[in-house]
C-alpha cells in the first residue's frame, strides 16, 4: 500500500460499501468523505493541543 492509497483509504472504503467505483464516478464522494474524516481528526487534535 502506497502513502497515497493509505491517505485515500477512508473514502475508498465508503465508496466500496456503497457499490461505487472510487476511481471513476465516485471520485468526488471519496474526496468529500476524506475531507470530512481528516477535518474531524485535525479539529480534534487542535482542540486537544489548545485546550
Amino acid at each position: 500500500m502506497t502513502f497515497s492509497q493509505a491517505v485515500l483509504w477512508p473514502g475508498t472504503k465508503v465508496c466500496e460499501k456503497m457499490g461505487l467505483n472510487p476511481e471513476g464516478e465516485a471520485a468526488l464522494i471519496r474526496w468529500m468523505v476524506n475531507t470530512l474524516v481528516y477535518l474531524s481528526v485535525a479539529l480534534a487534535i487542535v482542540w486537544i493541543v489548545v485546550a
